[in-house]
């Protein structure tokens, strides 16, 4: 339920099926497949997505360019690049749709695992860094809002603010998985979010 939802946009489905597998083995959820642009809305339209991975070339053209420039400007979602390509001039195109990470294919289960965390850590600091002033407060939180955050719940919405996954926020915690998975679909409710970034951007208006 609250694992991080990824979807996968790439256009060769067996290469598809092996990301899914890799994500899976390292316990993502897989929200969908896009194998083209128009699916990728599709798919955003009807999945809570917490992070994307985006190929380059879709169908032999750089359409993932333009999605992730709309990923950045209208869904405020954090995404990394699946390609083949490490020319110049593609890179150069990617850089400027900041992109929280960067994987020439082909890449093992490890790399893209370690780029995953990393890139949702950068996502949440980069959200953080256009408010840097802001210091999350519970009861400010809880005054917006009509079911007040317990005080677990506070705190792992605190270490997902900073970027921490699931299985970070548990072995912090040192709980289950299971319970900060309860935890989140709680606080998720009361705070009315549904995604990670959600979540963040809410916690950000709730605290301004």
């Amino acid at each position: 339920m609250n694992d991080i939802n990824i979807l996968i946009v790439e256009d060769e489905p067996i290469i598809a099926e092996d990301i899914a597998t890799m994500l899976r083995n390292a316990d993502y959820e897989v929200g969908g497949i896009a194998y083209t642009q128009e699916e990728v809305y599709t798919e955003l339209s009807k999945s809570k997505t917490d992070l994307i991975l985006l190929d380059i070339n879709l169908d032999g053209a750089q359409e993932g360019i333009e999605i992730a420039k709309a990923l950045k400007t209208t869904y405020n979602i954090p995404f990394i690049f699946l390609t083949s390509y490490s020319d110049r001039n593609t890179v150069s195109l990617a850089k400027e749709t900041e992109p929280c990470g960067y994987i020439v294919k082909p890449f093992s289960e490890a790399s893209l695992y370690t780029t995953i965390e990393i890139a949702l850590v950068n996502f949440a600091q980069r959200m953080k860094t256009s408010n840097p002033t802001l210091l999350l407060d519970a009861q400010k939180i809880n005054a917006h809002i009509p079911t007040p955050l317990s005080e677990r719940e506070f705190e792992v919405l605190m270490l997902i603010y900073e970027g921490k996954t699931n299985q970070q926020i548990a072995s912090d915690l040192f709980v289950t998985i299971n319970t900060i998975k309860k935890h989140i679909n709680n606080a998720y409710l009361k705070i009315d979010a549904t995604t990670r970034s959600n979540a963040i951007a809410r916690l950000r208006n709730l605290s301004a």
